[in-house]
């Protein structure tokens, strides 16, 4: 087993290489698509079919934007978290969804990315819908650990043999320090997510935009310390600033 990291679109994206198949630990980005086919072609000389899976750790445009697309070019099949219902439905959901592609566009440009605003699907129709504890179908080294907080339906990827983990957006990398990520909807269950990786105590953890942390690195008593408290959202920050702008704080 290997795991090569690809620079994404605004994000880390990691591809794991076994002598009979290829396993995508995230969905990407929509632009991210030809970058992964490309590499798999002619990096690795592989052929797109290739891509057994793709693993879509929660809904982000920076996470599930490519995976529909991917599946289908490359014919994969797409596993997720068994959470219920679709992270973006009804009314709200549409945009908070349009708000997270521009979100998403915006850090591309932060990054030096040409502007970049691409639709996704809202709705996932995975293949496999994976439970806490499950091992991932057709790669059994790895196993899946519910992680919410940052949204209801994160989840982390485990690799037994080389106690590696891979946590998404678990945490995010400012200023030379971590922190928790925006938006942050549960922050209770956000900081048991933390102590369970803290408990699990892997080797090192894979992060969608930092790439990979010696876990002896990583502070887990101060995140979990400094973490937000109450929800930190979209829509809670909009209201924060018109308040300050009006003078009401």
């Amino acid at each position: 087993m290997k795991i090569h990291t690809i620079d994404g679109f605004i994000q880390s994206i990691y591809l794991v290489e076994y002598p009979d198949k290829l396993l995508l630990l995230d969905g990407c980005s929509r632009a991210d698509h030809d970058i992964v086919i490309d590499y798999i072609e002619h990096t690795l000389k592989r052929s797109r079919f290739d891509l057994a899976l793709i693993l879509v750790t929660h809904m982000h445009p920076d996470h599930a934007g490519g995976a529909s697309l991917l599946a289908k070019s490359c014919s994969a099949k797409i596993a997720t978290s068994n959470a219920p219902g679709q992270w973006y439905s009804g009314f709200d959901g549409m945009l908070m969804h349009w708000t997270d592609m521009l979100l998403a566009a915006y850090v591309g440009t932060r990054k030096g990315k040409r502007w970049q605003l691409r639709y996704y699907p809202r709705y996932l129709k995975a293949d496999h819908y994976l439970a806490d504890g499950m091992t991932v179908p057709d790669f059994a080294e790895w196993q899946i650990m519910h992680t919410p907080g940052h949204t209801d339906r994160d989840i982390a990827v485990f690799h037994l043999p080389s106690q590696r983990i891979y946590v998404a957006d678990l945490m995010v990398k400012v200023k030379g320090k971590l922190i928790a990520p925006f938006p942050l909807f549960y922050p209770k269950r956000y900081c048991h997510s933390l102590l369970a990786i803290k408990l699990l105590a892997p080797r090192s953890v894979l992060l969608a935009h930092e790439g990979e942390i010696p876990f002896s690195e990583i502070d887990f008593d101060g995140l979990i310390d400094s973490a937000p408290k109450v929800p930190v959202t979209h829509w809670r920050s909009i209201k924060h600033k018109v308040k300050h702008v009006m003078g009401l704080r």
